[in-house]
């Protein structure tokens, strides 16, 4: 029998395993990374205690029942204000007002305009003490649509679910004598990435001083990551591309060089790689300026891309095949190219031991749409740039019944399965807050896995190296 239990943890770790990381080629190549980390979840015993931390408790679930108080009064209408009057990406001023001026009238002292961001803030609890600090990133930003600025990921929800949160547990804090503080991060721009504003932030040490940091997502359905490395929509490299020529009638073109034209290919080129790229990778372009008069040969001409891949090892090799096929737009129309790296997206860290609580209180909370697998890995931030560094997880209850950027989840913001999800999502975070507040074995276990995995971090990065090489072209030699 115990031969027998043995193959079987051996069974359950491997299985763990396969399903960490996102391509055949991670799981492979940093398949032993990926079987320590779930063998770290198994020694740090995460089951049992999230069976523990979610039992019955008195003063947990009064901490809950403010959460729904101050949701269903106050916050959902909220909600519904800032999906009625959408603001995309570092001009969302009247969202800005609506979430800092209820802060400021729940004992929280707010700066706005931090990092050099006009629409970023950072709220702290006037009452707290020191202790554990608990941060909550919340986001208000709307997509840039062809119709105009549109909630199509339901970010007017993120900041009126974090509020409840913020105010319910900073409340508890105070009222129980319970050391530790509570700290709102408002993140500008999540759409406008990259550079996207948590990294600006974190390069100016906003986040500075936070133990903890949950975050709310709208989702179709319930679901938590696996413990690894990774983000929601791959890393990214954003690149801006300007192409130069000369101006000329375009009745007599020939006197000009088409720096649209150059634009073409570009795209055409690329189109000519894509066979030869990795299946997982993404590249994803639009012409931002193509001239100016149909009958004026453009002389200068741009296009903006993301491209992604679900690692930044392999991304870096299309990223240079992208900008080698710019370039050779370049020489292909007499045209000249400037290739701007103005950004990018890196993988986060995702841990198990607030993974699977955040998993375990949606589903008590009466969460629907639940995923029983863990999904791939991936940061709460989807830079990189802070759950990277900060341990923390991700809330996603379903909101909607419609996919992510699409009319339908706008419309559901403001219907029964928006507003339900969202209540899950403002009572998960005060719950796992006040578990990482209460409970030093919760945190002990969280900056555990959360340091063991960084560390990791390059031991993946290695093996994913010598994953991806790239073939060796020959040919006859040049003549002289």
């Amino acid at each position: 029998m115990r031969r027998m239990g043995m193959l079987v943890i051996v069974v359950l770790v491997a299985a763990a395993a396969c399903a960490a990381q996102e391509t055949p080629t991670e799981k492979e190549a940093a398949g032993d990374v990926v079987t320590q980390i779930h063998q770290l979840d198994q020694s740090l015993g995460v089951e049992p205690m999230v069976k523990k931390l979610t039992a019955p408790d008195a003063q947990r679930e009064k901490v809950e029942a403010r959460v729904k108080q101050l949701w269903q009064s106050e916050l959902q209408a909220m909600s519904d204000w800032i999906t009625l009057h959408p603001e995309i990406g570092f001009t969302e001023h009247n969202a800005v007002a609506k979430l800092t001026d209820y802060l400021k009238a729940h004992d929280f002292e707010v700066t706005v305009g931090v990092a050099g961001l006009p629409t970023a803030f950072v709220a702290k609890y006037r009452k707290g003490t020191p202790g554990p600090n608990l941060g909550i990133i919340v986001e208000y930003d709307a997509l840039r649509g062809t119709r105009g600025a549109f909630h199509g990921d339901q970010h007017s929800a993120q900041g009126p679910v974090g509020l409840a949160a913020a105010v319910a547990v900073s409340e508890f804090l105070t009222e129980t004598h319970t050391p530790g503080t509570v700290t709102v991060y408002g993140t500008p721009g999540e759409e406008m990435m990259p550079p996207e504003a948590k990294t600006v932030m974190w390069d100016a040490g906003v986040f500075k001083g936070a133990d903890i940091i949950v975050r709310s997502h709208s989702m179709p359905n319930t679901a938590r990551p696996a413990p690894g490395f990774g983000t929601c929509c791959m890393n990214i490299d954003g690149v801006h591309y300007t192409f130069y020529g000369a101006p000329a009638h375009e009745l007599t073109a020939w006197n000009g060089r088409n720096a649209l034209e150059a634009v073409i290919k570009l795209f055409n080129n690329i189109d000519a790689i894509r066979s030869n790229l990795r299946p997982e990778t993404r590249i994803q372009g639009v012409i931002t300026e193509g001239g100016a008069a149909p009958n004026v040969v453009p002389d200068k001409a741009s296009a903006d891309f993301y491209i992604r891949y679900p690692d930044s090892v392999y991304l870096a090799q299309v990223t240079e095949w992208v900008n080698s096929a710019a370039r050779a737009a370049a020489l292909a129309t007499g045209t000249k190219v400037v290739i701007d790296h103005y950004g990018h997206d890196r993988d986060g860290i995702s841990i198990a031991s607030l993974a699977e609580l955040d998993f375990a209180y949606m589903k008590m909370f009466g969460a629907t749409g639940i995923i029983p697998q863990p999904a791939k890995p991936q940061g709460y931030d989807e830079t990189g740039s802070v759950s990277s560094q900060i341990p923390g997880v991700g809330v996603e209850a379903k909101s909607s019944n419609f996919s992510n950027h699409t009319y339908g989840m706008l419309a559901d913001a403001t219907t029964d399965v928006g507003h339900h999800g969202f209540l899950i999502d403002a009572e998960t975070e005060a719950a796992i807050l006040y578990d990482f507040a209460t409970h030093p074995e919760l945190r002990s276990a969280v900056h555990t896995e959360f340091t063991r995995i960084q560390t990791l971090f390059g031991e993946y990065q290695k093996a994913l190296e010598k994953a991806y090489p790239q073939p060796q072209v020959t040919g006859p030699a040049a003549k002289p």
